[in-house]
């Protein structure tokens, strides 16, 4: 973890590029730290000028008396470069690079960035940027950019890879009082990235959540490590925009077809406890529902309305996210039947009616929040004659004060009748929304998250026995010599079992003599496949036969393939025909591999067999770090595991061979980081035992 506690609460700043100027973004630089109440030093940098905005400025960085811990660097990029040299040379440990003109703009910018990157390394300067709106910390306080606006002081910290949009949501929160610790606007993470401050964030006291938009990760193993330390202290929220790489490229394989193209990012936040948001609208629902209320122990909702339509819709929205509506002890239900009229709906959701003062909710509210089988309760309230909106917000607040540990949440739908009560609610930390759905959704959320918390945390789990990486090296060397990037059939197949993943036996013929011998010794029945890196699909070009019973039908067949291949393909290398031991018929998996650009090997499990892209009955996860239970979970995820688990009378699978399958076959992409693909497919999983049948892999 990089030590960026200097960075947030330096206890100087200098900004090279200071200006006197209304106007000037290095003139609104240092008017924002002045105005933030920073109460450190502040150095202007400006070779015209003598004096800004009561500040001492001085020609060169080096000329200032020290020590600088912050450089605020606006000036021109073509300066850029001399600037930083003068930062190294004073001994500033912290940059904050607002100036444009880098790699955004090409090749000339993107050699400036360099330089400014390899000056940072060598004199170990953290350094944000370039290209940024700067940073902001409420708590130093500091406001290190030439945003507009200064928030309120809060516990969310929110890091933003758009400058717009962060500029945007900060003008925003001025409007709805929402309140950060840090502020962070990322440019071009030429050096620190996401990670280095999603990292710091979690570890900061005066944080309490934290939001990302990000448009891509810079270092995925980084971010990876990050993200599972990070979840586990603080609510992770990110919002991604735009596709990560995996399957945008024409995949052979059936698993790279699966692979749609934003799933990598998919996989990796589930699998190291981030919470995605979908839009900016539920980036900030969840940010202020994180910030203001506990995290729920469980799922069960308690809804409190006096109107039955909306008490339907939320009704419904709850078992939609997967939540459960509460079922209330015998005594709530009692006392509700007891004090409420009995018109009114006593179970969940309790409706208080159309004509409710604000006793009723009380009534209502008192026993459900402390009924010892509801998690968290939302409120609905519509405008009607007698609804007084700022009374029922009191008691809300008032029998909310009482059970703090349940996450309270209120709808308020309605418009100016309404708007005091729910002012009221917001002020007091209970979230309050136009519409129900909202206040679900943030349920729904803050439940997954305490989900994220009761995984047990990775150890680390021990390799696999019986792996024999000696014997894959030798095979990948001897395609490569090859000048192949796909192994053969036979190679694939002695790949899988120098890793202890059971495969259907399968030799390479050269002739029909070398195959009858091969047939003998191996049994009948047989599978005959042609072997040839260039045909994928075999048994369009006649190159399969199925079914073989004796030495007579094995030299025919092999006549027969080599006609028809050579016929249809003529100018395909072959290297021989594939003798396959024909396996049992069993339940079809697939198990496979793609790789993605920033965080590696994904790995997919799911319904084999020819209809697989067709049903695309699959499920994902990253191999890095892949646990049993993590497998487990994943094979859960598929229809193919109802089959797996015996349907309709069928004997149950070996489950644990195939996870053991799959944890066989992670350590090996692990372990080979030149492998791009793999397909294994058909799987047939047996009530004892499961075996690979067709298996592919792709080598860079």
């Amino acid at each position: 973890m990089a030590d960026l506690s200097s960075f947030f609460a330096p206890h100087s700043v200098a900004v090279i590029g200071a200006s006197r100027t209304p106007g000037k973004i290095g003139y609104a630089i240092v008017d924002n730290i002045i105005k933030s109440g920073f109460a450190g030093t502040i150095v202007p940098i400006n070779p015209r000028e003598q004096e800004i905005l009561g500040h001492r400025c001085y020609s060169r960085i080096t000329e200032a008396p020290g020590p600088i811990d912050m450089a605020v660097i606006s000036v021109p990029a073509a300066k850029a470069v001399d600037a930083v040299e003068d930062c190294a040379r004073a001994g500033v440990k912290n940059l904050v690079i607002i100036t444009a003109g880098f790699k955004e703009v090409g090749k000339e910018g993107l050699a400036l960035e360099k330089q400014i990157v390899a000056i940072c390394r060598e004199n170990n300067i953290t350094m944000l940027g370039p290209n940024c709106v700067g940073m902001m910390d409420t708590h130093t306080p500091l406001n290190a950019s030439f945003a507009v606006n200064f928030p309120r002081r809060g516990d969310i910290a929110f890091i933003s890879q758009s400058g717009a949009m962060l500029v945007a949501i900060l003008d925003w929160s001025q409007y709805t009082g929402l309140g950060f610790s840090k502020v962070i606007s990322l440019g071009n993470k030429a050096y620190l990235t996401e990670s280095h401050f999603i990292d710091a964030v979690a570890a900061d006291p005066n944080t309490r959540v934290v939001l990302c938009y990000i448009e891509d990760v810079t270092d995925g193993k980084h971010f990876l490590e990050v993200a599972r330390r990070a979840s586990r202290k603080k609510p992770v929220i990110i919002l991604k925009s735009g596709t990560s790489q995996a399957g945008a490229q024409a995949a052979s394989s059936h698993t790279g077809a699966l692979a749609g193209s934003d799933l990598a990012y998919d996989t990796a936040f589930r699998q190291t406890g981030i919470i995605r948001a979908g839009t900016m609208a539920e980036l900030f629902d969840l940010a202020i529902a994180f910030s203001k209320q506990p995290v729920p122990r469980g799922k069960r909702v308690a809804v409190v309305t006096n109107a039955g339509g909306p008490g339907i819709v939320t009704t419904d929205r709850i078992e939609n996210q997967g939540l459960e509506m509460a079922r209330f002890a015998k005594e709530t239900v009692d006392f509700l039947r007891q004090n409420l009229p009995a018109e009114s709906n006593i179970y969940n959701p309790v409706d208080v009616l159309g004509d409710a003062n604000v006793d009723r909710y009380q009534i209502a509210l008192q026993k459900t929040l402390t009924d010892p089988h509801v998690d968290s309760a939302v409120v609905l309230v519509c405008p009607t004659a007698v609804t007084d909106a700022s009374s029922i917000a009191r008691v809300i607040i008032d029998e909310h004060r009482k059970v703090p540990e349940k996450p309270v949440f209120a709808a308020y739908m309605g418009g100016e009748s309404l708007a005091a009560g729910a002012k009221k609610l917001n002020d007091a930390g209970i979230p309050c929304y136009t519409f129900p759905e909202t206040a679900i959704d943030a349920i729904k959320g803050m439940s997954h998250y305490r989900q994220i918390l009761q995984r047990p945390a990775s150890a680390g789990e021990p390799r696999p026995d019986n792996l024999y990486p000696d014997t894959v090296k030798q095979i990948f060397q001897k395609a490569r010599q090859d000048n192949r990037v796909v192994l053969l059939g036979s190679e694939a197949v002695q790949v899988m079992q120098a890793y202890g993943i059971p495969c259907a036996p399968t030799e390479l013929a050269t002739t029909s003599d070398h195959a009858v011998e091969l047939a003998e010794k191996m049994g009948y029945p047989l599978v005959m496949k042609i072997a040839s890196p260039k045909i994928l699909h075999k048994t369009d070009v006649g190159g399969v036969k199925i079914g073989l019973r004796d030495a007579v039908e094995v030299k025919k067949a092999f006549a027969e393939i080599m006609e028809n291949v050579t016929r249809l393909l003529p100018n395909t290398e072959i290297y021989g025909i594939e003798i396959q031991k024909m396996m049992p018929r069993g339940t079809e998996i697939i198990i496979g591999m793609i790789k993605d650009v920033q965080f590696g090997p994904l790995i997919a499990c799911g319904l084999g067999g020819i209809y697989v892209n067709l049903l695309k009955d699959v499920s994902f996860r990253l191999a890095d770090g892949l646990t049993r239970a993590e497998i487990e979970e994943m094979l859960s995820e598929t229809k193919a595991y109802t089959l797996l688990r015996g349907y309709r009378g069928e004997k149950p699978a070996d489950i644990k061979t195939i996870v053991d399958m799959i944890a066989r076959t992670a350590c090996l992409v692990s372990d080979f980081g030149e492998i791009s693909e793999i397909d294994i497919n058909p799987v047939f999983a047996y009530p004892t035992g499961a075996r690979a049948l067709d298996v592919k892999i792709t080598i860079a």
